[in-house]
């Protein structure tokens, strides 16, 4: 658990464990709602099973091994292109099954409901809560010192499942209260109704994942990132006398991405090898975040076509 391997691995297994008592006491209990909990935990277990296979990836192209050589030899660009593709997928799969859940349930309310067990229902409603609690807090007191996307995205799929949980308990217990009422009849409504409303609540909250993986996919130069880049090569610029830069930069999952080019002067007096990578080093500092996750290509060229 001290790292994003290791709260992955957790999750998956939690989440099995999840979608397995859904799949089962939504048959028992009779509950569409329990049951889309448990094929819900399911595809999110899949999505976090590839999140982490993506995240190894990752880690181990960094590493020096004989192994990790051979990867970084057939894989020279790295993996960090995959990690904002898994994000979307996730998203994209978590949306995909809420969609299908709001239609079934608006079906079961318009063709009045059904009977359910709520005894079996409660059990597994607060069950399913305690686990969702304990690891939704544990991810985000991890993801506060490693910062990691794909810990994120777990953490919100932990709380979306926490607050389907949640309401299904809130209603069962209703629907327990009224059975000996004259508002016996609200029971039958209690599983279509309480899935609609948190598939309306669920289904938006991936958007905000999807699209920042989107823009990544789709290499959108970061506002921040570009103004960064652009002012310390403009200030190279002005110092050193060059004529003008262009600067290409793009986040894509955890790495940075930056190409930045110099047009120099024609007949600039030469310089040896050593002091331009001095130089190299000097705007590598200024930019910062020097880490295996920064990709930082710097040239220097008379020739403006080059930069283009």
């Amino acid at each position: 658990m001290s790292n994003e391997q290791g709260f992955l691995r957790i999750s998956i297994a939690a989440t099995i464990v999840v979608a397995a008592l859904g799949v089962v006491f939504g048959i028992l209990s009779g509950s569409f709602s329990i049951a889309f909990d448990g094929v819900y935990s399911l595809a999110d277990a899949a999505m976090t099973g590839l999140a982490l296979w993506v995240s190894s990836l990752i880690i181990r192209s960094t590493q020096s091994d004989a192994r990790s050589g051979r990867i970084r030899n057939r894989f020279t660009m790295g993996f960090w292109h995959l990690e904002p593709i898994v994000l979307m997928l996730n998203g994209c799969l978590l949306m995909t099954v809420g969609v299908y859940a709001l239609i079934s349930a608006i079906i079961s309310i318009l063709s009045g409901g059904h009977g359910l067990r709520f005894g079996m229902a409660v059990a597994y409603s607060a069950a399913t809560l305690l686990v969702c609690m304990i690891m939704a807090v544990l991810g985000i007191r991890l993801n506060r010192r490693i910062n990691s996307d794909f810990v994120s995205l777990d953490i919100k799929a932990w709380i979306m499942s926490g607050g389907i949980a949640f309401a299904l308990l809130i209603a069962f217990m209703v629907g327990i209260a009224v059975q000996e009422t004259p508002a016996a009849w609200l029971a039958s409504y209690m599983d279509p109704v309480v899935l609609t409303l948190v598939c309306l609540v669920m289904i938006p909250l991936p958007i905000g994942t999807v699209w920042k993986a989107l823009t990544e996919i789709l290499l959108i130069a970061p506002v921040e990132l570009q103004e960064h880049v652009d002012r310390v090569a403009a200030e190279m610029v002005g110092r050193l006398g060059f004529l003008s830069h262009r600067a290409y930069v793009a986040r894509v999952g955890r790495a940075t991405q930056i190409e930045l080019y110099f047009i120099v002067p024609e007949g600039l007096p030469p310089k040896t090898v050593e002091e331009w990578d001095a130089l190299r080093d000097e705007i590598g500092e200024a930019i910062g975040d020097e880490s295996a996750n920064r990709w930082l290509t710097i040239a220097f060229t008379a020739d403006a076509e080059w930069a283009e």
